[in-house]
């Protein structure tokens, strides 16, 4: 299928919306639909042995509940839903539609309630562009760049993808049960093994583009990504777009789970507790700026002219530059493709003409608002927010 080109309009007159109306090209054929019509096939009738996952994991670097997206098998603005990276930390429930149910309780509402999957999809709908990124993405280069490994999932860069999510603001899903004037903290289980779930507080719960979404680029949200139900919180760590959405508690006073205590918290030398928090170090929120080539790691070209492309990505706002060195040379800017659209990623194209040999390729982008990647930071022990520029291997025969 032939791609027709992208329009390089201003990234100011850009709108989120013109994207999502006439996204279908970018997507390769894939309509994304603003008004969340979306395919109501339940996914979770697909068949198949049991494993950790429903879709096909063979195009993805496995780890064991995980899949990691191998970046340069992505060609469009957002993360097609087979190629989507997968965080689970058990194995893929299997969730019935006809029977799912949505609690919201606990003393932050007047009413608790419950709401079925075809409740959601007759409440208002909203739409929004937005990449998903664990927190633990690029703890795999911990040996690399500190000398030894963190614990937890040896990610490299596929745990990230940019997707359109269609569904309903979970603020508009909490005034349904009355929500208080004075409730302070949200908190998501999932439907999985251990009710995965992690608080957020309210101002964060209540912004228009945080959703509890059922469709992922103009299709029924997949199982391995969340059906029937997830949360999208857009600029935050992946741990809190919480899958399998089964129950919400809204608390009038902070809440305190393992997931903000003793993991997803930064723990080490140059790293402060939160010292009005019973947690092990500063529970993590927001992400950082990243930027990596798309190519396999190490990677292997053909001498001569190759154009190398990459995602760099901000929670802040746009990418406003990136920059790319051979070796230890000096510092080129690359070309950014349009759309450049807040929280989400842009795709940037170097031109390099090599001889044979090796090198080290590095990238490194600055967003709008001035934030960058750090030359150096300090490891914390669980391997989160790595962000410093890392050399990328390439082979040039």
């Amino acid at each position: 299928m032939s791609r027709q080109p992208l329009d390089h309009t201003s990234p100011d007159s850009f709108s989120r919306r013109t994207f999502l109306q006439g996204a279908g090209a970018l997507l390769g054929g894939t309509t994304v639909l603003a008004s969340c019509q979306i395919d109501q096939a339940d996914p979770s009738e697909q068949e198949g042995a049991r494993h950790p996952w429903v879709k096909d994991p063979s195009p993805f670097i496995q780890h064991p509940t995980n899949l990691e997206t191998r970046l340069e098998d992505l060609h469009g603005y957002v993360a097609p839903n087979d190629r989507f990276f997968v965080r689970n930390h058990a194995p893929t429930p299997r969730i019935d539609r006809a029977t799912y149910q949505l609690r919201i309780e606990g003393d932050g509402v007047e009413t608790p309630i419950d709401l079925g999957y075809d409740d959601l999809l007759r409440m208002s709908s909203h739409s929004t562009l937005a990449y998903l990124e664990c927190a633990g993405n690029w703890r795999g280069f911990y040996p690399e760049v500190y000398g030894k490994a963190a614990s937890g999932g040896q990610w490299k860069t596929g745990a990230v993808g940019a997707a359109s999510w269609s569904g309903v603001s979970l603020g508009t899903a909490l005034e349904r049960a009355g929500l208080r004037s004075d409730a302070v903290a949200v908190n998501l289980f999932g439907a999985d093994e251990g009710s995965f779930n992690r608080p957020m507080p309210i101002a964060k719960a209540l912004e228009s583009d945080t959703l509890l979404a059922y469709g992922m680029n103009g299709a029924t949200l997949p199982p391995d990504n969340g059906f029937p139900v997830r949360a999208v919180v857009p600029g935050w760590v992946g741990s809190n777009s919480v899958k399998w959405v089964q129950r919400i508690e809204v608390s009038r006073s902070p809440i305190w789970t393992k997931n903000n205590t003793t993991s997803y918290v930064l723990i080490g030398d140059g790293w402060q507790a939160d010292q009005f928090a019973p947690a092990d170090g500063g529970p993590i929120t927001t992400l950082n700026v990243k930027s990596t080539l798309a190519l396999p790691r190490p990677a292997q070209l053909s001498a001569g002219l190759s154009i190398l492309r990459g995602f760099a990505y901000s929670p802040y706002g746009r990418i406003r530059t990136v920059e790319w060195r051979v070796d230890d040379g000096a510092w080129a800017p690359a070309r950014l493709v349009e759309p450049i659209l807040d929280r989400m990623w842009t795709r940037f194209e170097c031109d390099w003409t090599a001889s044979p040999g090796s090198y080290r390729l590095t990238v490194r982008a600055v967003d709008a608002l001035g934030n960058g990647q750090p030359e150096t930071a300090p490891p914390n022990e669980k391997g989160y927010l790595l962000n410093i520029p890392v050399p990328h291997p390439v082979e040039v025969v």
